[in-house]
């Protein structure tokens, strides 16, 4: 039987050792995640089903109290969030026996890396991407998506939804009243009342660069004590811990000649990730090709959760 033109040949192969290489991709897989720590997470693991349904109860107004009169009951309009576990990614290579034995062990980490990075990536990918549904968007993403973004408009000082007509209407934190753009997003989600606790601002390196220039971000009580203690935290402007990340999406405007950077502020229950099986790492001997088969590979779900609690917004590069 012929090889496949995917394995690992005596050159590209390091060391097999199964339980280290298992410990290392979820290791690498754990520290390359940045939008997945930072939403609702569901264990569903070792449940079965491919759909869970959270009940999401909305939020009642306190009645006064008539003097001998019975309390009056708070009607319940609960309503129900529905999560699709329909999502089943792997990363497998094939390492022959003769490449375990005389390749560098250094091979098995850039493997383990490879691996836990290309996992963590489209994890984290797929839960942007459902924040195209935040703040009463049509969910659609990519060139031609995500409708109900925010903009900045310096010359007015407000914000506005994304229109990509022409060259489109993308700002940056670095034109004039930035840190007022800032406030504006902060604004927005005090108005829809979302809880202070759990919000974050994730941008891209680009959009980071220009919150640099931004005094009321460099100075040391808006970055705190500098504890970077999640993956991509930057520091913390206007009580809201600031996070960078290389994967968020783009958009274009309709020339199509013009990219835009998308950024997320959201609180921690604007979109849910549920997990059914978590990185796990698997290995089999394949005699026919006198080698190891290694896969790692993850199943879950993801979903906008509280349509108030994030929306995107939409900058120049």
């Amino acid at each position: 039987m012929a090889l496949t033109s995917n394995q690992l040949g005596v050159t590209e192969a390091g060391n097999f050792i199964p339980k280290l290489w298992s410990d290392e991709v979820i290791a690498t897989y754990k520290k390359n995640l940045v939008v997945a720590n930072l939403v609702t997470k569901i264990n569903h693991k070792g449940k079965k089903g491919n759909t869970i349904y959270i009940p999401k109860p909305a939020r009642k107004e306190a009645t006064a109290k008539a003097t001998d009169t019975s309390v009056t009951l708070t009607a319940q309009t609960n309503s129900v969030l529905t999560v699709t576990i329909d999502k089943h990614f792997e990363y497998s290579t094939l390492i022959e026996d003769i490449a375990a034995v005389q390749a560098l062990g250094s091979m098995r980490k850039f493997i383990t890396d490879d691996a836990g990075h290309a996992l963590s990536k489209i994890v984290d990918t797929h839960i942007m991407d459902k924040a195209a549904a935040l703040n009463g968007g049509d969910g659609a993403i990519g060139a031609s998506g995500w409708n109900k973004s925010q903009v900045w408009d310096a010359t007015s000082g407000v914000l506005a939804d994304w229109a990509r007509g022409g060259a489109g209407n993308g700002s940056s934190f670095g034109a004039a009243g930035g840190d007022k753009a800032i406030r504006a997003l902060i604004e927005k989600l005090d108005l829809a009342d979302v809880p202070m606790d759990d919000r974050c601002l994730i941008i891209t390196p680009r959009q980071y660069s220009d919150l640099l220039g931004i005094n009321r971000f460099t100075e040391q009580q808006f970055i705190g004590s500098g504890d970077a203690i999640r993956t991509g935290k930057v520091g913390m402007v206007y009580g809201v811990e600031v996070f960078v990340t290389n994967n968020l999406p783009t958009t274009q405007c309709a020339t199509n000649n013009v990219v835009h950077d998308i950024g997320l502020i959201i609180h921690k229950e604007a979109l849910v990730l549920a997990e059914q099986v978590g990185i796990r790492t698997q290995t089999q001997y394949k005699q026919e090709y006198l080698a190891d088969l290694l896969t790692a590979d993850t199943l879950y779900g993801v979903s906008e959760y509280r349509d108030e609690a994030g929306f995107a917004f939409v900058t120049d590069r």
